[in-house]
């Protein structure tokens, strides 16, 4: 059971493609796509028929037992693998911007969850837009391929005189042609073999931009979108955390400090009849302020590590893993700092699940793993041996998690099955 959970629960929203004019294609762009058309001609006329194959098994067997399940669910997959191909060919082909086709999730937990998965997933209108590009591709394919054969013997008939023979075959038909006339009609089918290969080429250039690439106003309100649900998850974050520490101070501090006050008070009472017992008190109550005083900075800490902003991610992790309950094996590798709110996000995302894996999972060690990816993400993963059985809860400290990260414009992903054992994963910009 996965689960990619948001502020409110829903699933995290992913930042949009930064807003940029797409680039021209140039003529290598042109001369590659007219080669890749040649190859989707081929194998898209493949992949089509193996989907066409997987819908007809699964609607007819659908009532067979359900097995026509098994073919619907490959023809959905084969579906999302052919759009992402196309995704990743057009924009390395281009290099236009087209943004990454990512995999949906609902968010819920459970069975049903997965069937709303698969369902958000099937109406994914930029996976339905990757399959009409990679059908535009098959199409223009078809046409390539023959053209090429074209272009091929027309060269062939325009240096056909240079033989012996008096009269030239026109390739593909049975006529004999003078060869005075193989020079011309060659060179006009090798003009009309090229004029339609770059015409299929622009062709393809403008109908994968209009389809694959997003409008501004697409972007910009892909970015609004964004920026709301991060407000909305620095501002739930907040509250959380609020809360959290209202109620350390209340349940812990306060009734702590209040008792301190009361032994001082007994005694100051006996301190004239009673000066050993006034004593015992006095020391007691230096023994709760020192606790006092411990569960201070330990909530201090809880608020801004400072180890953090002095020494880095590292020294801060190796800090935390120090005070932690139960054995924690550290792996962070990452070059250079990152952003002060990247960092803090993912300390406090690890410091959080240390805690809970503490107190609620009964596991015996702990596992943290954090690395700076190539595409300029802070990634974190957090794993314990525990029960399993973490549930992002409001006010929780798993919602304060995903609160704080979606705040810095990232993802957290929690996955954790009855019986364990329980994962965090967390991803924030480097630069955010």
């Amino acid at each position: 059971m996965t689960i990619a959970t948001s502020a409110s629960g829903s699933p995290s929203v992913a930042a949009p493609p930064s807003v940029a004019r797409a680039t021209r294609p140039h003529l290598a762009s042109h001369l590659g796509a007219i080669a890749q058309l040649a190859a989707a001609g081929l194998v898209g006329s493949l992949l089509f028929g193996a989907l066409a194959t997987l819908l007809s098994l699964g609607v007819s067997l659908l009532l067979v037992l359900g097995i026509g399940i098994l073919f619907l669910l490959a023809f959905l997959y084969l579906l999302w693998a052919t759009s992402w191909l196309e995704h990743e060919r057009v924009e390395g082909l281009y290099g236009f911007g087209v943004p990454t086709l990512r995999a949906r999730r609902s968010g819920v937990p459970g069975f049903g969850g997965w069937m709303r998965t698969l369902w958000q997933q099937f109406i994914d209108g930029q996976m339905w837009r990757g399959v009409a590009s990679a059908a535009i591709a098959t199409v223009l394919g078809l046409v390539v391929l023959p053209t090429v054969a074209g272009l091929v013997a027309s060269v062939g008939l325009a240096f056909a005189p240079l033989g012996a023979a008096d009269t030239v075959r026109v390739p593909g038909t049975g006529f004999q042609i003078e060869d005075g006339w193989a020079v011309g009609l060659g060179v006009l089918g090798v003009v009309i073999s090229l004029a339609v290969l770059l015409g299929v080429a622009l062709l393809h250039a403008v109908l994968t931009r209009a389809i694959l690439v997003p409008s501004q106003e697409a972007q910009f309100a892909a970015q609004a979108q964004v920026a709301g649900a991060q407000r909305a998850g620095a501002v739930r974050a907040s509250e959380v955390e609020r809360t959290r520490i209202e109620r350390d101070l209340h349940d812990g501090v306060q009734p702590r400090l209040v008792s301190v006050a009361m032994t001082l008070g007994l005694a100051q009472q006996k301190i004239d009849d009673d000066p050993a017992a006034a004593k015992a008190l006095v020391d007691e109550a230096h023994t709760s302020t020192k606790a006092a005083i411990t569960e201070l900075r330990q909530l201090a800490r809880g608020i801004h590590a400072s180890v953090l902003d002095d020494r880095g991610l590292d020294a801060a992790l190796s800090a935390l893993a120090a005070r932690s309950p139960i054995p924690v094996q550290l792996d962070v590798r990452v070059e250079g700092r990152c952003s002060a709110q990247a960092e803090a996000a993912v300390y406090f995302a690890i410091a959080e699940s240390l805690t809970n894996a503490a107190k609620h999972s009964r596991g015996s060690e702990a596992r943290v793993v954090v690395r700076r990816r190539d595409d300029g993400t802070l990634w974190a993963r957090v794993e314990d041996n525990g029960i399993g059985g973490a549930r992002v809860l409001p006010g929780g400290g798993l919602d304060g998690i995903t609160n704080r990260i979606l705040a810095a414009g990232g993802t957290a992903r929690l996955d954790s099955p009855a019986g364990g054992p329980t994962a965090l994963e967390v991803s924030v910009p480097c630069a955010s």
